[in-house]
This record gives C-alpha cells, sequence and structure tokens, in this order.
C-alpha cells in the first residue's frame, strides 16, 4: 500500500480524531496560557501552530504538539525578568533556531536512549496524573489549571489534597454531566454498534458527549436552575469581535532586545525542556502506534524549531510535542498527521467563527473524555507485568511513575532516567568478566574479559584479583574485547608487576591490541 492510499485509508478516522484532539486540547491551551502568565488567545495561537505548522513539517505519525506545561514556568519567570512579553517571544523565535541547529547536529538521538521501562512508566504516570487531575474538574471543581500536570497547583494544593478539598465545593450539575458523558462515550464507542453502523465509526463518541453536555446544560437553565453551570465551569475562549478582529490577538517580538544577554538564556531554556519533552513524547507516541512506526528524531526537532519560530513571530507561547494530547489522538482513532493538522485547522475555523458556541461547553464532559484516555494508558495489567520482569524493569519503571506524580514532567524524567543509568552501572558492575576455577587445580583461575570493559567495572575487578594468594596461576583473557578502558588497563599493568613479587604466575591473553 502506498503512503496516498495508507492516507485515503485513514482520512476518516483521522478527520474523527482530530475533532476529538480539539475538543481536548482548547482548554488544556487555555489552562497552559494561564499558568504561563501569558495573554490567554497566546496558548490557543500555540495550539493552531502546533496542529497546522508543527503537523506540515514533522514526519511524526501520531504525535500532536502544542503549548506545553514543562515550559510554563520558564515562561512566567520570563516576563518577570525581561519586562514584557514581546521580549519573551523573541527568546521563543530564538529556541526554534536553536532546536533547528540542534536537529542538524544529530542531538534528535538522545531519544534512543530513553529505555522501554521508562517510556511504559512516562506513559502510565501520565494516565494516572490525568484520572487524579480530571476528578475535581469532573466534579465541578475548577480552580486548578487544565493541562498542568506538576504536582503543585496554581491553587496552593497538589495532586492528592486538591480531591479532599473539593469535596467541600461539589457542582452537581457537573458530577450528571461526567457521569452521562463516560456512559455515552463507552456505549458509542462499543465495537458492535461501530460495526453495525458506519456512523458511529466516522462520528466520534466524545465529539457526541460534548454536544449532548451543552443541551444539558442549557436544560438545567430552563428548568433545573439550581443546577446549572455558570461560565467558570465552561471553556473561556477569548472572543473576538470579527475575523479580522481575531488576527489583532497576534504580536511580534521585541527585536530590540536582540543583544540582550537574558533573552538568550531563556531561549536555551526553552529550547532544552522543549526538545527533552518532544523527544520523549516521540517515543512514546511512537510506542502507541499500531503500526510501530519510528519517527526522524532529528527532523522533529527541526520541526518542532520552525514550529517555534513561527509562534514567537505571531505571540503564541512555545510549543512542543506533547503527550496528553498524542494518546488522545492514538485512542481516537489518529493513524497519520491528517489528524493532528485536521485539530489546528478546526481549532482556528472554530476561535475565529464560532467562539461564543466553543464557550457553551462544560468542563466536565470534557474531563470524562480525559478518564477514558487517562484509563487507556495506564492498568494493573501493565503494573503486574513490569513487575514480573524484575528490578531491572521495574525500578525504572516505577521511579519514572513516581518521580512525574509527585514532582513535574521534567523532573520526572530526570528521575526515571537516573534510576535507568544506576541499574545499568549496577548491572555493568556485576559483569565486566566470566571467572573459572580448574577443577583439577583450585590455584589455576582464568578470567575472561567481557566485550566492553569500562572504568565503571574497575573496581569488582580489583576485588577479585587482589584476593588472589601466592603460588596462583592466573590467565587474564582479553580475545573477546573490543575496548577496555585505560583506567582497566593502567590496574592491569599495575597487577602484573606485583605478580613478579607474590609468585603469582601471570598470562594475558589478547592484549596486543591494547597499550599495556
Amino acid at each position: 500500500m502506498d503512503k496516498m492510499e495508507f492516507y485515503k485509508k485513514h482520512l476518516k478516522s483521522d478527520i474523527s480524531a482530530g475533532l476529538v484532539v480539539f475538543l481536548i486540547a482548547l482548554p488544556l491551551c487555555l489552562g497552559i496560557s494561564l499558568a504561563s502568565g501569558a495573554p490567554l488567545i497566546t496558548g490557543i495561537i500555540a495550539g493552531i501552530v502546533g496542529g497546522i505548522v508543527v503537523g506540515f513539517f514533522s514526519k511524526a505519525n501520531v504525535n500532536v504538539s502544542g503549548p506545553a506545561a514543562s515550559v510554563a514556568l520558564v515562561i512566567l519567570t520570563a516576563i518577570s525578568d525581561l519586562g514584557s512579553y514581546e521580549a519573551v517571544l523573541l527568546a521563543v523565535v530564538l529556541s526554534g533556531v536553536i532546536q533547528i541547529i540542534w536537529g542538524y547536529m544529530g542531538a534528535g538521538v538522545t531519544a534512543y536512549f530513553f529505555p522501554s521501562s521508562m517510556i511504559k512508566g512516562f506513559l502510565a504516570s501520565i494516565g494516572l496524573i490525568l484520572i487524579l487531575k480530571q476528578i475535581p474538574h469532573a466534579v465541578g471543581y475548577d480552580e486548578a489549571f487544565e493541562g498542568v500536570l506538576a504536582f503543585k497547583q496554581n491553587d496552593g494544593f497538589n495532586t492528592f489534597s486538591e480531591l479532599v478539598h473539593m469535596l467541600g465545593a461539589i457542582q452537581w450539575g457537573s458530577v450528571i454531566i461526567t457521569i452521562f458523558s463516560l456512559i455515552l462515550i463507552n456505549i458509542w464507542d462499543n465495537p458492535k454498534l461501530k460495526a453495525k453502523n458506519k456512523f458511529f465509526q466516522f462520528f466520534p463518541g466524545a465529539l457526541a458527549a460534548v454536544i449532548a453536555s451543552v443541551f444539558i446544560n442549557q436544560g438545567y437553565e430552563q428548568f433545573f436552575p439550581a443546577l446549572a453551570l455558570d461560565t467558570t465551569h465552561l471553556v473561556q475562549l477569548p472572543v473576538a469581535d470579527s475575523i479580522a478582529g481575531f488576527f489583532s490577538f497576534f504580536k511580534l517580538p521585541d527585536f530590540s532586545q536582540i543583544t540582550n544577554p537574558q533573552v538568550y538564556v531563556v531561549a536555551l531554556s526553552i529550547a532544552f525542556i522543549a526538545s527533552l519533552e518532544s523527544l520523549l513524547s516521540t517515543e512514546a507516541g511512537d510506542r502507541l502506534d499500531p503500526y510501530k512506526r519510528q519517527t526522524p528524531t532529528n527532523h522533529e526537532l527541526k520541526a518542532q524549531g520552525i514550529g517555534n519560530i513561527v509562534a514567537g513571530m505571531i505571540g503564541a507561547i512555545p510549543v512542543t510535542a506533547v503527550i496528553v494530547r498524542t494518546s488522545a489522538n492514538v485512542a481516537s482513532g489518529g493513524r497519520t498527521k491528517v489528524s493532528t493538522m485536521t485539530h489546528g485547522v478546526i481549532m482556528l475555523i472554530c476561535v475565529m467563527t464560532i467562539p461564543r458556541i466553543i464557550n457553551l461547553i462544560p468542563l466536565a464532559s470534557l474531563s470524562a473524555i480525559l478518564f477514558v484516555v487517562g484509563y487507556k494508558l495506564t492498568s494493573i495489567k501493565l503494573f503486574k507485568e513490569m513487575y514480573a520482569k524484575g528490578a531491572r524493569q521495574y525500578i525504572p519503571f516505577f521511579s519514572t511513575i513516581i518521580g512525574v506524580m509527585f514532582t513535574d514532567l521534567i523532573t520526572g524524567i530526570l528521575i526515571g532516567g537516573a534510576a535507568s543509568v544506576l541499574i545499568l552501572l549496577r548491572d555493568d558492575y556485576k559483569t565486566p568478566f566470566f571467572k573459572e576455577i580448574d577443577s583439577d587445580n583450585e590455584k589455576k583461575i582464568k578470567i575472561t574479559l567481557s566485550e566492553q570493559v569500562t572504568f565503571i567495572n574497575k573496581a569488582s575487578i580489583m576485588q577479585k584479583l587482589e584476593g588472589i594468594d601466592d603460588e596462583y596461576d592466573v590467565t587474564i583473557d582479553a580475545t573477546n574485547s573490543v575496548n577496555i578502558d585505560v583506567d582497566v588497563l593502567e590496574y592491569i599493568h599495575d597487577f602484573k608487576e606485583s605478580c613478579k613479587l607474590n609468585d603469582i604466575k601471570l598470562k594475558l591473553i589478547g592484549f596486543e591490541r591494547f597499550a599495556i
């Protein structure tokens, strides 16, 4: 099947998935712009750029890009430090240039160093956080910003204390909408129902739930005023007076700040965080992809860089590949980049033409959609499978989950990565060689070095060799070794000299290639 046929085959499901991603992305974009301290519309513009611009230039199949919470704190601090949002926009443009340079330098290969256990932990943690973070919104407590995944929240609470605090502010109108939406989505997505009627295949259950929730809230206002939701529990999209008025929201960067060193510090911070999240989300997205296609990560960095240059030039906060929207895309049937571009196009059209209608959508119905996405990312079965694979797999897996859940996305990634490296170092420390003792002569020992012997292995080799007494016959075989670090070679040289004083017969095999 050629590429065009593949696109045609999945066109309906991609458009359907794009609709769902748009519904999810809308409040997330608004929430992240609020957390960034930037004008509210800037998150929406970033979502449009992430969908259309990055979607067009990227070679990723299921990735969805847009504003990310991981960069929000950098933007919030930068607005204060640089004195204006326009100066921050210049930093966003420069961060895009840096990302393109990194792409050409081959920095995208960093993504291939993320171990499988860490990626699975990352996805599971996002699933758990989505469920926990959406519970307050599902019951009508909307004080925390949407889309911010960090443990600490803007309302002074954290992921868990919020669940207690919300009990005093439950809106039963929201609860009813959430429950109804969950039931409707699950019925709508039933495979038997979809097999019988093609309408259910194309028209997403999530969109049906959102439309129904709007009518339910309108019904509240007419018949049950006590249950009616006010604007604080609905999508709050900035409204332009006209299509031309929408473009008045765009801002240009302040190029007079080009000589300000602080601008470059902010640009590097944005580039680093945005690139790290993009690469991790790309790897995670490739694992979610049913066709298991691999995204060229260096090209992805360039696409993200182009996106950030465009974002900065028209007044948007930075964009990255984001796993929540990517997960929703795959779960909703997105199979090509048509879905991510569709979500950007729909967002642009709706914000320009029908913002008042969009502002009728209850946040509770969107919470129900995110519950479904979160549930698909994490499961008891996955936890059992990872534990059964042993410490080498479950320690990085659980470390990533705990790190992401109790800190933030970037810190959690670093914690999971550190756990993976420690496990690797531990195993590498334990297995630098094979020790054989002659069954006929206990004082005859052969040590066969492994293929890669690094400085990490020096301590364990020292422990074995220093425990050898006088009058032993020792052979160290490096025939299979491709690389032996200088630290280890120097120690073996010193051991060779000490053998002359201790009546130890030493034979070195395969060391001709190494300077010893």
